[in-house]
């Protein structure tokens, strides 16, 4: 996970449809109000739990109770649930997840390219968006074999005799 050591509860949970989400509930107020959203209201209610130095030391319990509520829902239901108790909380996202978001395709975080044989191919944007210089990918790079050549001659092979022995048969 990505717990944070001394400050709990903060990890990453794994949600029963098998994404995985953010949730901070380390605030003494946001811990009671997450532990009653998930249906623990005997740990919201624990004077042992009220700060974070009683939720350290239970921090493997608290784990534990949060990981079986966020696998009994799909990722949807666990953000829903938590955004309406005010308990911070996010998505972790795939890559997939990044390309389809409206947000990362606004803010030109996915750049849509064609290829020399005109098929679209979505890339990263750059990073940071600087205001007077904002960065833009201005080449795609090389085709296939493009610098073939110069990268054997670079090591001392001769691109045109390589080929010709390839033809014989003989590499």
């Amino acid at each position: 996970g990505a717990s944070l050591p001394g400050i709990s509860p903060s990890n990453t949970y794994q949600c029963g449809d098998g994404r995985y989400v953010a949730i901070a509930g380390n605030g003494d107020g946001i811990f009671r109000r997450l532990m009653h959203a998930i249906g623990r209201d005997d740990l919201a209610d624990d004077p042992e739990l009220a700060h974070n130095d009683g939720r350290v030391r239970r921090n493997d319990e608290l784990d534990a109770a949060i990981s079986a509520w966020s696998a009994g829902h799909d990722m949807d239901h666990v953000l829903a649930t938590l955004q309406a108790a005010d308990v911070p909380c996010g998505p972790i996202y795939t890559a997939a997840d990044i390309v389809r978001d409206p947000h990362f395709r606004a803010r030109d975080m996915i750049e849509r390219h064609a290829l020399p044989d005109g098929k679209p191919i979505d890339l990263p944007g750059i990073v940071p968006k600087l205001a007077e210089t904002p960065g833009a990918t201005r080449w795609l790079g090389p085709a296939l074999g493009e610098h073939t050549a110069q990268v054997l001659a670079s090591v001392g092979i001769d691109a045109a005799a390589l080929a010709g022995l390839r033809e014989r048969g003989v590499v």
